[in-house]
Protein backbone atom coordinates (compact mmCIF):
# COMPACT_ATOMS: atom_id res chain seq x y z
CA UNK A 1 0.00 0.00 0.00
CA UNK A 2 1.51 3.10 -1.20
CA UNK A 3 2.88 5.62 1.61
CA UNK A 4 -0.15 8.04 2.26
CA UNK A 5 0.91 11.70 1.19
CA UNK A 6 1.08 14.93 4.13
CA UNK A 7 -1.66 16.91 4.14
CA UNK A 8 -1.06 20.28 2.15
CA UNK A 9 -1.47 22.26 5.40
CA UNK A 10 1.52 20.93 7.23
CA UNK A 11 3.69 22.40 4.61
CA UNK A 12 5.17 26.31 4.66
CA UNK A 13 4.17 28.03 2.80
CA UNK A 14 1.07 26.99 1.57
CA UNK A 15 1.53 27.09 -2.30
CA UNK A 16 -2.41 28.12 -3.69
CA UNK A 17 -3.10 28.58 -7.08
CA UNK A 18 -6.80 30.28 -7.74
CA UNK A 19 -8.49 31.10 -10.69
CA UNK A 20 -11.55 34.10 -10.82
CA UNK A 21 -9.32 35.60 -8.19
CA UNK A 22 -9.89 39.25 -9.29
CA UNK A 23 -13.10 39.89 -7.31
CA UNK A 24 -15.92 38.10 -5.02
CA UNK A 25 -15.36 34.76 -3.53
CA UNK A 26 -11.75 34.92 -5.45
CA UNK A 27 -10.70 38.04 -4.14
CA UNK A 28 -11.93 36.80 -0.54
CA UNK A 29 -9.66 33.86 -0.68
CA UNK A 30 -6.76 35.41 -2.19
CA UNK A 31 -6.99 37.52 0.85
CA UNK A 32 -7.54 34.95 3.40
CA UNK A 33 -4.51 32.71 2.25
CA UNK A 34 -2.57 35.53 1.46
CA UNK A 35 -3.06 35.92 5.64
CA UNK A 36 -1.81 33.14 6.60
CA UNK A 37 1.39 33.06 4.76
CA UNK A 38 0.52 31.31 1.47
CA UNK A 39 1.88 32.01 -1.50
CA UNK A 40 -0.42 32.56 -4.30
CA UNK A 41 -0.75 32.08 -8.27
CA UNK A 42 -3.71 34.54 -9.44
CA UNK A 43 -5.74 33.91 -12.60
CA UNK A 44 -8.14 35.87 -13.46
CA UNK A 45 -9.36 37.52 -16.87
CA UNK A 46 -8.93 41.16 -15.58
CA UNK A 47 -5.05 42.05 -15.57
CA UNK A 48 -5.45 45.64 -13.76
CA UNK A 49 -7.78 44.25 -11.10
CA UNK A 50 -5.53 41.07 -10.87
CA UNK A 51 -2.64 43.39 -10.14
CA UNK A 52 -4.25 45.91 -7.76
CA UNK A 53 -5.11 42.66 -5.77
CA UNK A 54 -1.56 40.93 -6.07
CA UNK A 55 -0.41 44.68 -4.86
CA UNK A 56 -2.54 44.94 -1.77
CA UNK A 57 -1.39 41.16 -0.62
CA UNK A 58 1.34 40.69 1.95
CA UNK A 59 3.62 37.83 0.44
CA UNK A 60 5.14 37.04 -2.83
CA UNK A 61 2.66 35.77 -5.82
CA UNK A 62 2.40 35.41 -9.47
CA UNK A 63 -0.60 36.85 -11.85
CA UNK A 64 -1.47 34.90 -15.05
CA UNK A 65 -4.18 37.43 -16.85
CA UNK A 66 -6.27 34.76 -18.60
CA UNK A 67 -9.27 33.32 -19.87
CA UNK A 68 -10.02 30.11 -18.40
CA UNK A 69 -11.61 29.01 -21.28
CA UNK A 70 -8.19 29.04 -22.88
CA UNK A 71 -6.44 25.83 -21.75
CA UNK A 72 -3.04 26.97 -23.44
CA UNK A 73 -2.65 29.57 -21.61
CA UNK A 74 -3.33 27.81 -18.53
CA UNK A 75 -1.20 25.04 -19.07
CA UNK A 76 1.59 28.40 -19.36
CA UNK A 77 0.59 29.67 -16.37
CA UNK A 78 0.88 26.13 -14.91
CA UNK A 79 4.41 25.65 -15.67
CA UNK A 80 5.31 28.85 -14.69
CA UNK A 81 3.88 28.61 -11.22
CA UNK A 82 5.53 24.91 -10.73
CA UNK A 83 8.64 26.30 -12.20
CA UNK A 84 8.94 29.29 -9.78
CA UNK A 85 7.56 27.77 -6.75
CA UNK A 86 6.81 24.30 -7.10
CA UNK A 87 3.39 22.09 -7.22
CA UNK A 88 0.64 23.14 -5.77
CA UNK A 89 -0.59 22.33 -2.62
CA UNK A 90 -4.12 23.41 -3.18
CA UNK A 91 -5.82 24.38 -6.59
CA UNK A 92 -8.79 25.81 -6.82
CA UNK A 93 -11.54 25.99 -9.28
CA UNK A 94 -13.01 29.34 -8.81
CA UNK A 95 -13.86 31.20 -12.10
CA UNK A 96 -17.57 31.24 -12.96
CA UNK A 97 -20.06 33.77 -14.87
CA UNK A 98 -23.57 33.77 -14.83
CA UNK A 99 -26.38 35.40 -17.12
CA UNK A 100 -29.95 34.18 -17.28
CA UNK A 101 -30.72 32.45 -20.20
CA UNK A 102 -33.64 31.12 -22.07
CA UNK A 103 -33.43 28.58 -24.99
CA UNK A 104 -36.18 29.60 -26.96
CA UNK A 105 -34.37 32.95 -27.22
CA UNK A 106 -31.76 31.88 -30.25
CA UNK A 107 -29.39 34.74 -29.01
CA UNK A 108 -29.40 33.15 -25.92
CA UNK A 109 -27.01 30.38 -27.32
CA UNK A 110 -23.99 32.28 -27.20
CA UNK A 111 -24.63 32.96 -23.83
CA UNK A 112 -25.20 29.45 -23.03
CA UNK A 113 -22.11 28.47 -24.48
CA UNK A 114 -20.21 30.60 -22.65
CA UNK A 115 -21.21 29.44 -19.16
CA UNK A 116 -20.85 26.16 -19.93
CA UNK A 117 -17.08 26.80 -21.33
CA UNK A 118 -16.27 28.93 -18.09
CA UNK A 119 -17.63 26.93 -15.70
CA UNK A 120 -17.40 23.36 -16.88
CA UNK A 121 -14.20 23.45 -19.25
CA UNK A 122 -12.43 25.97 -17.91
CA UNK A 123 -12.65 23.93 -14.13
CA UNK A 124 -11.12 20.83 -16.15
CA UNK A 125 -8.67 23.44 -17.74
CA UNK A 126 -7.67 24.60 -14.20
CA UNK A 127 -6.80 21.31 -13.35
CA UNK A 128 -5.34 19.19 -16.15
CA UNK A 129 -1.65 20.82 -16.18
CA UNK A 130 -1.68 20.39 -12.41
CA UNK A 131 -2.30 16.39 -12.07
CA UNK A 132 1.19 15.43 -13.75
CA UNK A 133 3.48 17.61 -11.13
CA UNK A 134 1.14 16.67 -8.40
CA UNK A 135 1.65 12.67 -9.15
CA UNK A 136 5.58 13.70 -9.29
CA UNK A 137 5.02 14.68 -6.18
CA UNK A 138 3.56 11.50 -4.31
CA UNK A 139 -0.02 13.64 -4.20
CA UNK A 140 -1.06 15.06 -1.17
CA UNK A 141 -2.42 18.04 -3.16
CA UNK A 142 -6.16 18.87 -3.33
CA UNK A 143 -8.05 20.25 -6.32
CA UNK A 144 -11.46 22.18 -5.63
CA UNK A 145 -14.04 22.93 -7.57
CA UNK A 146 -16.51 26.01 -7.00
CA UNK A 147 -20.14 24.58 -8.07
CA UNK A 148 -23.31 26.29 -6.38
CA UNK A 149 -26.22 24.94 -5.03
CA UNK A 150 -28.18 25.90 -8.41
CA UNK A 151 -26.54 22.05 -9.43
CA UNK A 152 -28.48 20.67 -7.32
CA UNK A 153 -31.98 21.67 -9.08
CA UNK A 154 -32.50 23.25 -12.67
CA UNK A 155 -33.92 26.96 -12.00
CA UNK A 156 -36.34 28.91 -13.92
CA UNK A 157 -34.48 31.45 -16.34
CA UNK A 158 -31.09 29.91 -15.48
CA UNK A 159 -31.51 27.13 -18.10
CA UNK A 160 -27.26 27.74 -18.45
CA UNK A 161 -25.65 28.00 -15.14
CA UNK A 162 -27.97 25.34 -13.49
CA UNK A 163 -27.12 23.34 -15.52
CA UNK A 164 -23.31 23.90 -15.98
CA UNK A 165 -22.79 23.48 -12.17
CA UNK A 166 -24.86 20.13 -12.09
CA UNK A 167 -22.01 18.59 -14.59
CA UNK A 168 -18.99 20.68 -12.63
CA UNK A 169 -20.57 18.76 -9.14
CA UNK A 170 -21.12 15.30 -11.86
CA UNK A 171 -17.61 16.05 -12.88
CA UNK A 172 -15.77 16.77 -9.83
CA UNK A 173 -17.13 13.16 -8.00
CA UNK A 174 -15.86 11.64 -11.31
CA UNK A 175 -12.39 13.38 -11.06
CA UNK A 176 -12.87 12.33 -6.96
CA UNK A 177 -12.83 9.38 -7.92
CA UNK A 178 -10.12 9.34 -10.23
CA UNK A 179 -7.53 11.02 -8.38
CA UNK A 180 -7.96 8.80 -5.34
CA UNK A 181 -5.38 6.23 -5.81
CA UNK A 182 -2.94 8.87 -6.31
CA UNK A 183 -3.48 10.52 -3.18
CA UNK A 184 -4.88 13.65 -4.60
CA UNK A 185 -8.18 15.08 -2.83
CA UNK A 186 -10.93 16.54 -4.91
CA UNK A 187 -13.47 18.94 -2.85
CA UNK A 188 -16.84 19.98 -4.09
CA UNK A 189 -17.66 23.29 -2.48
CA UNK A 190 -21.47 24.65 -3.14
CA UNK A 191 -22.38 27.58 -2.50
CA UNK A 192 -25.58 29.19 -1.51
CA UNK A 193 -26.11 33.06 -1.70
CA UNK A 194 -22.40 35.06 -1.61
CA UNK A 195 -22.57 38.47 -1.54
CA UNK A 196 -20.37 39.44 -4.91
CA UNK A 197 -20.90 41.01 -7.81
CA UNK A 198 -22.41 38.06 -9.45
CA UNK A 199 -25.34 38.19 -7.28
CA UNK A 200 -26.06 41.62 -6.66
CA UNK A 201 -28.06 41.92 -10.16
CA UNK A 202 -30.30 39.57 -8.36
CA UNK A 203 -33.89 40.96 -8.43
CA UNK A 204 -35.14 38.38 -5.72
CA UNK A 205 -34.67 37.57 -2.02
CA UNK A 206 -31.56 35.18 -1.29
CA UNK A 207 -31.65 33.67 2.07
CA UNK A 208 -28.55 33.07 3.99
CA UNK A 209 -26.19 35.46 1.97
CA UNK A 210 -22.89 35.39 3.18
CA UNK A 211 -20.35 38.46 2.91
CA UNK A 212 -17.88 37.06 0.73
CA UNK A 213 -15.33 37.30 3.18
CA UNK A 214 -17.28 35.11 5.78
CA UNK A 215 -17.81 32.82 2.64
CA UNK A 216 -13.97 32.39 2.04
CA UNK A 217 -13.05 31.41 5.43
CA UNK A 218 -16.03 28.67 5.66
CA UNK A 219 -14.47 27.62 2.11
CA UNK A 220 -10.68 27.19 3.38
CA UNK A 221 -11.72 25.48 6.83
CA UNK A 222 -13.99 22.70 4.24
CA UNK A 223 -10.80 22.72 2.11
CA UNK A 224 -8.43 22.14 4.94
CA UNK A 225 -10.44 19.11 6.24
CA UNK A 226 -10.64 17.91 2.84
CA UNK A 227 -14.05 17.33 2.75
CA UNK A 228 -15.51 15.63 -0.70
CA UNK A 229 -18.50 17.75 -1.00
CA UNK A 230 -19.45 20.83 1.37
CA UNK A 231 -23.06 23.22 0.77
CA UNK A 232 -21.97 26.66 2.57
CA UNK A 233 -23.89 27.89 4.11
CA UNK A 234 -24.91 24.66 6.28
CA UNK A 235 -28.50 26.10 5.66
CA UNK A 236 -28.40 26.05 2.62
CA UNK A 237 -27.23 22.42 2.64
CA UNK A 238 -30.62 21.59 4.38
CA UNK A 239 -32.56 23.73 1.70
CA UNK A 240 -31.30 21.69 -1.23
CA UNK A 241 -31.28 18.06 0.47
CA UNK A 242 -35.16 19.20 0.94
CA UNK A 243 -35.67 20.36 -2.21
CA UNK A 244 -33.84 17.12 -4.05
CA UNK A 245 -36.70 15.53 -2.36
CA UNK A 246 -39.26 16.85 -3.89
CA UNK A 247 -41.24 14.85 -6.27
CA UNK A 248 -41.35 16.90 -9.85
CA UNK A 249 -45.25 18.16 -9.31
CA UNK A 250 -44.14 19.54 -6.41
CA UNK A 251 -41.12 21.59 -7.12
CA UNK A 252 -42.79 22.50 -10.52
CA UNK A 253 -45.41 24.03 -8.53
CA UNK A 254 -43.42 25.92 -6.05
CA UNK A 255 -40.74 27.39 -8.86
CA UNK A 256 -42.68 27.93 -12.28
CA UNK A 257 -43.20 31.31 -11.19
CA UNK A 258 -39.69 31.93 -9.10
CA UNK A 259 -38.31 35.58 -10.00
CA UNK A 260 -35.52 34.94 -12.64
CA UNK A 261 -31.95 36.31 -13.04
CA UNK A 262 -31.57 38.92 -15.87
CA UNK A 263 -30.68 38.16 -19.04
CA UNK A 264 -27.78 39.49 -20.62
Amino acid sequence: MPAVPASPETRSPLRVFLTGASSGIGAALARHYAAEGAVLGLAARRADALAALAAALPGEHATYPLDVADAPALAAAAADFVARFGAPDIVIANAGVSAGTLTEHSEDLAVFRRIMDTNVYGMAATFAPFIGPLRAGGGGGRLVGIASVAGIRGLPGAEAYSASKAAAIAYLESLRLEMRPYGIQVVTIAPGYIDTPMTEINPYPMPFLLPADAAARRFAAAIARGTSYAVIPWQMGVVAKLLRLLPNWAYDRLFVAAPRKPRL
